[in-house]
């Protein structure tokens, strides 16, 4: 049983917790070990190469007495299907994904990456974009914000305020 903010007995859980319990142990088969890549695909690559790229497998060198660097694993290499025609331009850019990739884990997991042509999985359509506020939101929120001196967080305060009186 969970105690909740309040101290109380909570049967509540997060979604989250339910869906990384059912999905790591199906990504752990591909080597993958943690769902992170395939769930954050889009965040560690960016919105361009997620389009025409998906994670597949990370395939890991076998255990051994040259399998570990720096008294840990050694990395693996990271599968991706690309769409066909984008290969060239990711083959180049391998460096930079291979650099994203480390960052999200936070630590040297992939030395290499080795692109296979295909279709990709289709995607989910791309959520709505908001609409701008009006000019009417933009003034009460540029006088509301009136009063702070620096002006990058009254920019943003006023941005932010606009959404919000427009949506309510």
């Amino acid at each position: 049983m969970r105690k909740g903010h309040s101290g109380k007995n909570s049967w509540s859980r997060p979604l989250a917790e339910f869906v990384q319990t059912a999905i790591d142990p199906v990504v752990t088969r591909q080597g993958f070990g943690q769902s992170g890549l395939i769930l954050f695909w889009d965040d560690i690559v960016g919105e361009r190469f997620a389009a025409i790229s998906q994670p597949v497998k990370m395939q890991w060198p076998p255990r051994g007495r040259n399998g570990a660097v720096d008294n840990g694993p050694a990395p693996a290499t990271l599968i991706i299907r690309v769409e066909t025609g984008f290969a060239l331009e990711l083959q180049h850019l391998a460096p930079v994904l291979i650099e994203r990739v480390n960052a999200h884990f936070g630590w040297r997991c992939v030395s290499r990456i080795l692109l296979k042509q295909g279709p990709i999985a289709a995607r989910p359509p791309a959520r709505p974009t908001a609409r701008a506020p009006g000019k009417a939101a933009v003034a009460a929120a540029e006088k509301l914000a009136g009063n702070v001196t620096d002006e990058p967080l009254r920019q943003a305060l006023t941005r932010l305020g606009a959404r919000v009186l427009s949506t309510s």
